[in-house]
């Protein structure tokens, strides 16, 4: 077994005794179209989680958001943010970066998809200039190095 396996089955033994009424998990399929729709491949990590645990409903306080559907999805999110950015000069929201879970207040926690670590931002929803940034928070893209490549898909472990 290894560090990911391991931490994949404590994510999975934890949701389970926090919620009665876990979403059952995706399939290869759901992973497929999601990746299709949002234009860029998961964390295979994250799609582990959503493979492996549940289509969201688990995590800490507010839960993550289920992978597809109507109402609040990590495609649904990350599509309209995206297209909230095209042409402006400061983006809503910077690509290959999914929300997996918002806070409210126009705060999210979103995956990094196009960098190897997957590593998990908080993201503010700012319309406009960058200066309305809450005191301490940094433009996420900002904290991307400069070498990733879109195509870019980190193997599972």
């Amino acid at each position: 077994m290894t560090d990911i396996d391991d931490l994949v089955q404590r994510v999975a033994t934890r949701a389970a005794s926090d919620s009665k009424d876990l979403p059952e998990p995706v399939d290869e399929a759901l992973i497929a179209e999601a990746e299709g729709q949002l234009g860029i491949a998961l964390h295979p990590l994250l799609a582990r989680l959503y493979r492996e645990v549940a289509d969201g409903g688990f995590g800490p306080d507010y839960r993550l958001l289920p992978l597809l559907g109507s109402g609040s999805s990590v495609v649904g999110e990350y599509l309209t943010r995206r297209e909230a950015s095209v042409g402006v000069e400061h983006p809503e929201w910077p690509e290959g970066v999914v929300p997996i879970l918002t806070w409210g207040c126009a705060m999210y926690a979103g995956v990094d998809c196009l960098s190897e670590d997957g590593q998990v931002l908080p993201c503010y929803h700012v319309r406009s200039d960058p200066g309305q940034l809450p005191p301490g928070a940094r433009r996420i893209e900002s904290r991307r190095p400069q070498h990733y490549s879109p195509a870019h898909r980190a193997p599972l472990p």
